[in-house]
C-alpha cells in the first residue's frame, strides 16, 4: 500500500479537508488513548460513504469504521488503512411520532431532541456517550431500557457499497449485540418509534438517570465507560469490587475507585497499560469467583511494535 497513491486516489473521491494523514486516534476515544491512523476519512455524504467502500474494496485497502470512540480501545500501534468517521453525519428529525438520528449524531442528543419534542421511549439514552451507530451496532442499554425496545429501522451500506433499509428484528439485536460487524453494515441513519407524553415527566426522568450517572461514574478520567457485559447471575462492578481490585492498575490505568466497573486512564495511560487491566480483572475474578467476564468494549489496531 503506497501512501501518496491513496492519499492521490482518495483525493478524487473527497475533499482535502475530509482526509487526515497519520492521525492520532487518541484525539477520537474517550479512553484518550490509541496511535496513528493512515487515513482518518469523514466523508460528509451518502455518496461519498459509498464511493470509499468500494475504493477499500476494488484496491484492497484495509478498512475500518470508528463511531466517537467511546466503546472502543484503540491500541498503541494504531490501526492500519481506511479509518472511516461518521461525525459529519449528525443531523436529527422528526416524523410523526418517530425521531429519525444519522448515524454519528449522539444518541444522548437523540434522547434530548425526543425530550424537546415531548416524545417519551429514549429517556434511558440520555447518559449514553456513544453515537447512534455505536448504539445500535451494540444494543446499547441503560437503566432497564435498550436500543431494541425503541428502534423501527435504520439506513445501511452493505459490504459493497449498497444501501439498504433494514428492519430492527433482522438485526438480532440482544444483550449487547448485533449482527451488524457480521454482515458488515455500516449504519447511516437510525428511525426511533416514540410515543407523544408530557415534557415535564420525560424530562424527570431523564434528570433522574442523569444524577445516577454523574454520583456513581467516574466522569472525571477518560474512559471507555463500562468495560464488561453482565454476567448472568450476577453484577460485573460487585465481582470486581468483592475482588479487591479498585485502585489497583497497570502503569497510569486502573480499576475506578469510583465504580468497580470502569476502568480509567488515571495518569497518561497507554493502551497496552489499560488492556494490562483489563486481563488482570478478568483473571482476577475467574480466579476468585470461577466467572469469566466478558469485555463490552472493543479493541481495535495493532500493538506498538508491529506498527
Amino acid at each position: 500500500m503506497n501512501k501518496q497513491t491513496v492519499i492521490s486516489e482518495l483525493q478524487d473521491i473527497l475533499a482535502k479537508d475530509h482526509i487526515l494523514i497519520d492521525e492520532e486516534l487518541k484525539n477520537h476515544t474517550y479512553t484518550k488513548l490509541g496511535g496513528k491512523a493512515d487515513f482518518f476519512i469523514t466523508p460528509g455524504t451518502i455518496e461519498e460513504v459509498q464511493e470509499v467502500i468500494r475504493y477499500a474494496i476494488r484496491k484492497q485497502v484495509p478498512f475500518t469504521l470508528l463511531g466517537n470512540g467511546s466503546n472502543v480501545i484503540v491500541r498503541d500501534g494504531g490501526i492500519r488503512g481506511i479509518v472511516l468517521s461518521l461525525k459529519k453525519f449528525r443531523a436529527i428529525r422528526r416524523e410523526g411520532n418517530k425521531v429519525v438520528a444519522e448515524s454519528g449524531a449522539r444518541i444522548i442528543d437523540a434522547s434530548r431532541f425526543a425530550l424537546q419534542e415531548k416524545l417519551t421511549g429514549l429517556e434511558f439514552a440520555c447518559g449514553i456517550p456513544g453515537t447512534v451507530g455505536g448504539a445500535l451496532y451494540m444494543n446499547a442499554g441503560a437503566y432497564g431500557g435498550e436500543i431494541k425496545d425503541c428502534l423501527e429501522h435504520a439506513l445501511i451500506v452493505d459490504r459493497g457499497g449498497d444501501v439498504h433499509q433494514v428492519l430492527a428484528e433482522e438485526f438480532d439485536l440482544d444483550y449487547r449485540t448485533s449482527n451488524i460487524a457480521e454482515k458488515g453494515y455500516i449504519v447511516l441513519e437510525a428511525t426511533f418509534q416514540l410515543k407523544e407524553g408530557h415534557y415535564e415527566e420525560i424530562k424527570a426522568v431523564m434528570d433522574d438517570l442523569t444524577f445516577k450517572r454523574e454520583s456513581k461514574q467516574p466522569l472525571e478520567y477518560p474512559s471507555c465507560g463500562s468495560v464488561f457485559k453482565r454476567p448472568p447471575g450476577y453484577f460485573a462492578g460487585k465481582l470486581i469490587q468483592d475482588s479487591e481490585l479498585q485502585g489497583k492498575g497497570v502503569g497510569g490505568a486502573e480499576v475506578s475507585t469510583k465504580h468497580a466497573g470502569f476502568i480509567v486512564n488515571k495518569d497518561n495511560a497507554t493502551a497496552s497499560d489499560y488492556i494490562a487491566v483489563i486481563e488482570m480483572v478478568q483473571q482476577t475474578v475467574k480466579a476468585k469467583f470461577g466467572v469469566k467476564l466478558e469485555r463490552e468494549v472493543r479493541i481495535l489496531g495493532e500493538d506498538e511494535e508491529m506498527a
